[in-house]
């Protein structure tokens, strides 16, 4: 296993924090908080999120096997604790964590 020497490891490290810094700040100078939001960065704030939730469901979803092992009952529950959560509180975090606990429960301690 190769080594960083010091100056590889000060390099990196002012690499991840050029980097970080970036993201961070820059939304700032793109869309100063005087300035009118564009158009498509509000159409995207809106469309963005469900979009990543289909991805993720889609993500998570595309190697059960509906016929072998537990049937996909795991999955099917923890989507519809999803869908309750949703629905009841409309927090799009709280929905998937609440799922993802749900699923990570049922697998390691009932299926």
């Amino acid at each position: 296993m190769a080594t960083m020497s010091v100056l590889q490891q000060i390099i990196t490290i002012a690499a991840v924090v050029a980097g970080t810094m970036v993201t961070r700040f820059l939304p700032f100078l793109v869309f100063p908080a005087g300035k009118e939001t564009p158009k498509y960065v509000q159409y995207l704030g809106k469309v963005l999120p469900a979009a990543v939730f289909g991805l993720l469901v889609i993500y998570c979803l595309r190697n059960v096997n509906i016929l072998g092992g537990s049937h996909a009952i795991p999955e099917l529950i923890s989507i519809a604790v999803v869908v309750v959560l949703h629905l009841w509180k409309r927090q799009m975090l709280l929905s998937i964590a609440g799922g993802t606990i749900c699923y990570m429960l049922l697998v390691q301690l009932v299926f």
